[in-house]
Parts: C-alpha cells; sequence; structure tokens
C-alpha cells in the first residue's frame, strides 16, 4: 500500500470556513451541508480540500458561512 498522496488537480488546495450563522428555521438540506463540511454551531472552522464539490457546498451556505482562508 501507498502512503503517498494522490496528485489531483487540488490536491494541496485547503480552504478554511468559519459558521456565521444559525442553521435554525432553515430548510433541511442546508442545515445537512453545514453537516457535511464538518459545520454545526456557530464558530467552528473547518479546513477542507478545494474541489468543485466543496465550493458548490460553500455556494449553498453562502450565507451562513464564510471563508477565513483560501
Amino acid at each position: 500500500m501507498s502512503t503517498e498522496k494522490p496528485s489531483g488537480k487540488n490536491s494541496g488546495k485547503t480552504v478554511k470556513v468559519r459558521q456565521t450563522g444559525s442553521p435554525m428555521r432553515r430548510h433541511f438540506n442546508q442545515r445537512q451541508t453545514l453537516v457535511g463540511l464538518k459545520l454545526n454551531k456557530i464558530g467552528r472552522v473547518a479546513e477542507l480540500v478545494d474541489t468543485p464539490q466543496t465550493r458548490g457546498m460553500i455556494a449553498k451556505v453562502a450565507h451562513l458561512i464564510e471563508v477565513v482562508e483560501k
């Protein structure tokens, strides 16, 4: 078994996001997206791999989070 990271387009890039809004009174899909981004409490910060799928999830809940670092 190889322990090397996959050499994809975005293998080394990460994006750090912080939750700023509450998921209360939001659609279920938006709450599940926050959980998928490893966020579920205000103030939590998650470092995620920068992929098109992650960018789509960030766009879906952009009103509830902020990008801290790129």
